[in-house]
């Protein structure tokens, strides 16, 4: 019964659609930072060392790049709400999941073989569920537009013909 329960909830926070991301692809991770009651994305662009746990909702990419000449890596969960979006920018032949080995090169020896993919059908992930859910906001939006404005042409009308019975009033009293 409990299992059945954890395994409804890790389901439900499982974003439907993400970028299937391998160790060797150079990316491009979007992530919202939060500062004080300011909210940014900040890009981080490095390359996969490590993909962990695909299949499940704890997903995550290990990512490292080199920043001012110091090795910087950062993880993120995949199906984190703060992950905005990955983008996959180029590819690269490995052969292994975890290529810890980067780490111990540097210059012309971190290269990795670039290998040709279609970008934009790796990047095009869409998420059905998402996009209708945005629609019918979109409509609901509509459609309480429509009333509101409707509202106003009857609180508009109903004025007019207050006024036109004042003014009525005020030309019998002359």
């Amino acid at each position: 019964m409990s299992f059945a329960l954890i395994q409804k909830v890790n389901n439900e926070q499982r974003k439907p659609a993400v970028v299937d991301t391998k160790s060797g692809d150079t990316v491009r991770v979007h992530q919202k930072i939060k500062e004080g009651n300011k909210e940014r994305i900040q890009v981080f662009e490095g390359v996969v060392i490590r993909a962990d746990r695909k299949a499940s909702h704890t997903a995550r990419i290990t990512v490292r790049k080199i920043a001012s000449g110091v090795g910087v890596e950062k993880s993120f969960l995949l199906h984190s709400p703060l992950v905005e979006k990955i983008e996959i920018v180029r590819r690269a032949k490995v052969r292994r999941n975890y290529i810890s080995f980067l780490r111990n090169r540097s210059g012309k020896s971190a290269r990795l073989k670039a290998v040709n993919f279609d970008r934009e059908a790796v990047n095009n992930v869409h998420d059905a569920h998402a996009e209708a859910e945005g629609a019918r906001l979109k409509e609901e939006a509509k459609a309480a537009a429509e009333a509101k404005q409707a509202e106003k042409a009857a609180e508009t009308a109903e004025l007019e013909a207050k006024q036109a019975e004042v003014e009525a009033r005020h030309a019998e009293e002359k």
